[in-house]
């Protein structure tokens, strides 16, 4: 169901080094990377955007506002803070983002209800979590955090998610593994992970 309090944002700004090729247009299923996540997440959100950092219009077919980071290649933090501040630009703004990786193709249908039961009315950060891993690039994030987070970016040593999740504080909201099939926070960061996530789609219609 749409929760127009919540904005969504696809992180795709990374270097796709792993991949070899533009990680969002890395085809699965007939269809780019990209587009799973947007149909994964769009039925979930109000306003959706993609965060990407060069040749936006290489996204027009999705019709979706491209948002690039305020300084490229500093990590996924840079896409959260980019994605906050669009997010609070927005005419009716939301009270939350949640950001999703684009290189996610399986994204649960309740992602967004389960991270907010968790912290929509705390101004938590709540992170994903599978098994026992935890996802913290699946998450939800408060927009009053855009602020601490730029703050924290002048100064920080690191600017890995983890290591300002350590120093804000966090909350989980926890999935089961599956017994047949992919972690619904499988990454396919490389081609042999996109040839896994092709197996799974061929063997199970349903995800």
């Amino acid at each position: 169901m749409t929760d127009g309090t919540i904005a969504g944002i696809i992180l795709a700004g990374g270097t796709s080094r792993r991949m070899g090729s533009d990680k969002a247009f890395a085809m699965l299923g007939g269809r780019p990377l990209v587009a799973h996540a947007a149909s994964r997440l769009a039925p979930q959100v109000g306003p959706l955007a993609i965060n990407a950092n060069a040749e936006p219009q290489r996204f027009d077919g999705l019709h979706l506002p491209v948002v690039a980071d305020d300084s490229p290649d500093t990590g996924p933090l840079g896409g959260v803070l980019a994605g906050l501040r669009w997010a609070a630009g927005h005419p009716q703004a939301p009270r939350h983002l949640v950001t999703v990786p684009v290189d996610g193709p399986f994204i649960p249908a309740d992602l967004v209800a389960r991270l907010s039961d968790v912290g929509g009315a705390s101004g938590t950060i709540v992170i994903a979590a599978s098994g026992e891993r935890d996802h913290p690039v699946f998450a939800l994030w408060p927009l009053e955090m855009a602020e601490r987070l730029a703050a924290w970016r002048l100064t920080a040593k690191s600017h890995g998610v983890r290591a300002f999740l350590a120093a804000t504080g966090f909350a989980v909201a926890s999935w089961p593994l599956p017994a047949l099939g992919p972690d619904p926070f499988f990454n396919a960061n490389t081609p042999d992970d996109l040839a896994r996530a092709e197996a799974w789609l061929a063997g199970d219609a349903a995800l």
